[in-house]
C-alpha cells in the first residue's frame, strides 16, 4: 500500500524533496515512438516551461530537473518560511495565476471593500491559498495535470496520462542531496541519448553550464550558495564550479566510449566523505537502491522519530553507500 503523503513529507527535517513522475501509456511522454514512428519531441517544452514558470508561483524551488522520454526527474525545495512572509495580497495574487480563485477574492484583488462576513471567508481562503503555495503534491499536481490535458488533447484521447501519482523522497542531508542532484542531471548520459552534460537537452545542468559560460546562475532555478558557513544564504550548499566539474568527471565515467577519473580530491566528496566508486553507484542507481528517505543514520532516525515512523527504510544502503 502507498504511504500517504503527509507522511513522507517533513519539512523540519529537510526542505528537499526528490519527485518521479512516470508516463502510463506506452506512448511516449516525449521522443520518439518506435511504434508509430510519430516524434512527441515538442512535449520536452511543454514540461521545462511549465516546470520553471511554477516557480514564480509557488514558494518553491527548482534545484534540478531532467524530462525523459517516458518520465521526468525533480528535486525542488520547499520554502516554506518565504510563504508565510508574504503579505495576503501577494498570496491571492500568485494564486489567480493558476486558478480564478472565487468572486470574494476577485473583489478582494480590485480592491473594492468587504463586508465583515465576506472578510471572514476570505481570510479562510487565503490561509489556505497560503498552505498550498508551499505544498509539492499542489505544485506536482498542477505540473502533471497540466500536461495530462495538453497531451489528451493532441493524442485526440481521454483517460489517465500519468502512472498513478508522483512519488517522492526525502534528502536528508548533503551527501544524499549532491548524489541525487548529479543523478537527475546525469539521467541522459545514462540513458544514452546525450554524450555530455552540456549537450544534455531539458536538463537543469544544461541550463547552469549555458549560463555559467556568461558568469551567471538561471534565476529560474535554486542558486548554488557555495559551502555551509555562518550567516548561509538560501541556496544549494555547494560551489557551483566544483559541482558542474563532478558532474562532468562522473559523466565521463560512466560512458564507455570516455575516460574519466574521479579521486578522494574532488571537493564535494571530500567534505561530505564519499567514497569515489561509491559515488559512481549513487549516481547511477539511487531511484534503484534507495526506495524512501535517504540520509546518514542520524538524519534518517530524526525523520523518521518525526513522522513517528517505525521502520528506517534505507538505512543498511545508506550507511554502506553514505558512510
Amino acid at each position: 500500500m502507498a504511504t500517504a503523503r503527509k507522511k513522507q513529507i517533513s519539512l523540519t527535517d529537510t526542505k528537499y524533496y526528490h519527485c518521479i513522475s512516470r508516463c502510463v501509456r506506452r506512448a511516449f511522454l516525449c521522443g520518439e515512438d518506435k511504434f508509430t514512428g510519430k516524434s512527441y519531441e515538442h512535449r520536452r517544452d511543454w514540461v521545462e516551461e511549465k516546470l520553471l514558470m511554477l516557480v514564480s508561483v509557488f514558494c518553491i524551488d527548482v534545484c534540478a530537473y531532467a524530462v525523459m522520454s517516458n518520465h521526468t526527474h525533480i528535486v525542488l525545495y520547499v520554502d516554506d518560511k518565504k510563504a508565510k512572509r508574504l503579505s495576503d495580497k501577494a498570496v491571492v495574487i500568485r494564486w489567480h495565476k493558476l486558478f480564478k480563485g472565487n468572486w470574494i477574492s476577485q473583489k478582494y484583488i480590485e480592491d473594492e471593500p468587504l463586508r465583515e462576513s465576506e472578510q471572514l471567508i476570505l481570510d479562510e481562503h487565503v490561509a489556505k491559498y497560503r498552505e498550498r503555495l508551499a505544498d509539492i503534491s499542489w505544485f506536482m499536481r498542477v505540473l502533471n495535470e497540466d500536461i495530462a490535458r495538453r497531451a489528451n488533447k493532441e493524442d485526440n484521447c481521454t483517460g489517465r496520462f500519468w502512472e498513478g501519482r508522483f512519488k517522492s523522497q526525502a534528502l536528508l542531508d548533503e551527501a544524499a542531496l549532491a548524489a541525487c542532484l548529479a543523478y537527475v542531471d546525469l539521467n541522459p548520459i545514462r540513458a544514452k541519448i546525450a554524450a555530455t552534460p552540456e549537450t544534455s537537452d531539458y536538463t537543469s545542468i544544461k541550463k547552469r553550464i549555458d549560463h555559467a559560460k556568461l558568469g551567471k546562475q538561471p534565476k529560474n532555478l535554486l542558486r548554488f550558495a557555495g559551502s555551509p558557513r555562518k550567516h548561509m544564504p538560501k541556496g544549494l550548499p555547494f560551489e557551483l564550479k566544483s559541482y558542474i566539474e563532478l558532474v562532468e568527471l562522473t559523466g565521463q565515467r560512466i560512458r564507455a566510449d570516455k575516460r574519466g577519473y574521479i579521486n578522494e580530491a574532488q571537493p564535494i566528496l571530500t567534505r561530505l566523505n564519499i567514497e569515489p566508486e561509491n559515488w559512481i553507484k549513487l549516481t547511477t542507481q539511487f531511484s534503484r537502491v534507495f526506495h524512501g528517505a535517504v540520509g546518514r543514520e542520524r538524519t534518517i532516525t530524526a525523520y523518521c522519530e518525526t513522522l513517528q515512523k517505525r521502520r528506517r527504510t534505507n538505512l543498511t544502503n545508506c550507511e554502506r553507500l553514505l558512510a
